[in-house]
């Protein structure tokens, strides 16, 4: 990544030391022994962690692990029927002993935050000048000068020349998360919490955030405690790093330090599943099964797929990568017949495709999104859900075993057919989504983004499951995504798309290695990595 943090050593990923950051054993926080229960069920176990001024502290682990509720805790956000046990220090004070009076000062003054999905965290019917002095009016601060300092602070995130009357709606997906933080660094907290601030972001947007975190940090001495589940965002950001298990912290230490002796078998697994290993070279047979020519896909004047073509063979894995609005859910809309196209032809197995598909024919490609609980009716039992796709078919009579079947493809138990989304976890709902996409027999699998939001060893199962479904069944897989890492351990080839345009195209380990087109080295150049040598072979 362009500008990545350096630590003291001179082994960091820029190359170039920086000063040694504060000793934490001075923290600006201190949590200690914090232990906290939500009606009796214990979560956290014995939280012990110091987080010192002008330094990123990473905190790690897999979903459940009490990563984001740690965070709640340090904000005074602990959801009800919770009791705690410990001491939160913070100049001076037990944050956990104060009424919640005090809690309206610490937040904003001295701690601030981050969410992970900044459309929720905004509300769409304000613009975003109003929600960034919202939290300056809430202190008493006069409305011309609120209105001042949020300009101010939009443009310290890199927003100079957008106006302060627009809405969220307008904005892209990088623009709405640095709106979130102006609002969270409006009041200059000493200590701000970005919970997974980068999860949905594509890989340079995503540097131009983490960037920008660090700049803060070091520009206005803030602390910043970084939760996220991608170990490349680590190393390339924080100075400490924080190991979470089943409610405790397992392990923790200088990052490169405990990347290059790491002691837990946990902290080993997350390791190694966050560089899953490139997919060695395979002969694919040349048996086209869909086909894209010259595909172009406009709004009124402006052009979002501008004469795409992509040939998918039988059993291949073609990835597509691209910044956000380049064109690849367009794309994906069009080929699964969602949208028309102005010219060009879409064809499955020398068929018609697109939108001019055949009920029969859309039952021979299916998709599978980025997050399977909001592509679930929380309603629906999972029978229910797996049997959906027989719209396009008719109900056979023996749907419920072949939904069986479809689970049991996927690792999982005929039991779960009758119960509901919200009794997974999210790996297992992506199975489901899987063993739904799977029920109609299809030739060709659509994955948008199907992993991006999953820890790194639930991410691994499921790219395991689909080479072993890929192998059995034959399966082209279309694999959408931002995450190069993950692009490289499942694609046989790789397609980069730019403002509507494929830029390059060829064999993974050829683009990977010799990149024709600087923006792909760009993009490559972008993505979080752990260096090869801070991990024991």
């Amino acid at each position: 990544m362009t500008g990545a943090a350096i630590r003291p050593d001179a082994g960091g990923p820029g190359g170039v030391p920086r000063p040694a950051p504060p000793d934490a054993s001075a923290p600006l926080l201190r949590i200690d022994g914090l232990s906290l229960a939500i009606h009796g069920t214990p979560i956290l176990d014995d939280i012990s962690l110091g987080i010192a001024p002008g330094t990123v502290t990473g905190l790690v682990g897999e979903s459940g692990s009490g990563k984001s509720l740690t965070a709640l805790a340090l904000m005074g956000l602990a959801p009800g029927g919770t009791t705690t046990r410990g001491r939160i220090e913070m100049g001076g004070r037990d944050l956990l002993t104060l009424p919640e009076r005090d809690w309206l000062d610490i937040r904003g003054d001295e701690i601030g935050m981050i969410f992970q999905e900044p459309m929720t965290a905004l509300n769409p019917v304000h613009t975003i000048g109003a929600q960034v002095a919202e939290t300056l009016r809430l202190r008493g601060t006069p409305r011309a000068e609120a209105a001042a300092i949020a300009r101010e602070r939009l443009d310290r995130v890199g927003l100079a020349g957008i106006a302060l009357d627009r809405y969220p709606h307008e904005l892209s997906g990088g623009q709405r998360q640095r709106v979130c933080i102006a609002m969270a660094i409006a009041r200059h907290p000493r200590l701000l919490i970005a919970d997974e601030p980068t999860t949905a972001l594509d890989v340079t947007t995503q540097a131009q955030i983490l960037d920008l975190l660090r700049d803060l940090v070091a520009d206005e001495d803030m602390a910043l405690l970084l939760i996220t589940h991608d170990l490349g965002v680590v190393a390339e950001v924080a100075d400490h790093v924080a190991v979470m298990k089943d409610g405790a912290i397992v392990e923790r230490g200088a990052t490169e330090t405990l990347f290059r002796t790491h002691a837990h078998p946990y902290t080993r697994d997350l390791l190694a599943a966050s560089r899953p290993a490139p997919r060695p070279p395979r002969d694919i047979d040349a048996a086209p099964v869909l086909e894209i020519r010259d595909v172009t896909r406009r709004y009124g004047a402006f052009t979002a797929v501008d004469g795409v073509s992509l040939v998918l063979n039988r059993g291949e894995s073609l990835g597509l990568v691209g910044e956000s609005g380049c064109g690849k859910s367009t794309l994906t809309r069009a080929l699964l017949g969602l949208e028309p196209v102005q010219a060009g032809t879409i064809t499955l197995h020398d068929r018609p495709g697109g939108a001019a598909m055949t009920r029969a024919d859309r039952a021979r490609i299916s998709v599978v999104f980025q997050d399977p609980y909001g592509s679930f009716d929380p309603r629906w039992t999972v029978a229910r859900l797996v049997t959906e796709p027989f719209h396009l078919t008719g109900r056979p009579p023996d749907a419920r075993a072949r939904a069986t079947a479809a689970l049991e493809r996927v690792s999982l138990d005929a039991d779960a057919l009758d119960r509901y989304p919200h009794e997974f976890s999210g790996g297992q709902r992506q199975r489901i989504a899987i063993a739904r996409a799977l029920i109609t027999e299809p030739d060709v699998l659509v994955l948008d983004e199907a992993v991006s939001a999953l820890d790194v060893r639930v991410r691994a199962q499921v790219l395991d499951l689909l080479a072993d479904l890929q192998a059995r069944l034959g399966l082209a897989y279309l694999f959408i995504s931002h995450d190069l890492t993950v692009v490289r351990a499942i694609c046989d080839r790789v397609l980069v798309m730019r403002e509507g345009r494929i830029e390059e195209r060829g064999d993974i380990d050829r683009v990977f290695a010799a990149p024709a087109s600087d923006y792909t080295r760009s993009l490559i150049a972008a993505a979080p990595t752990i260096p090869d040598g801070w991990l024991a072979a």
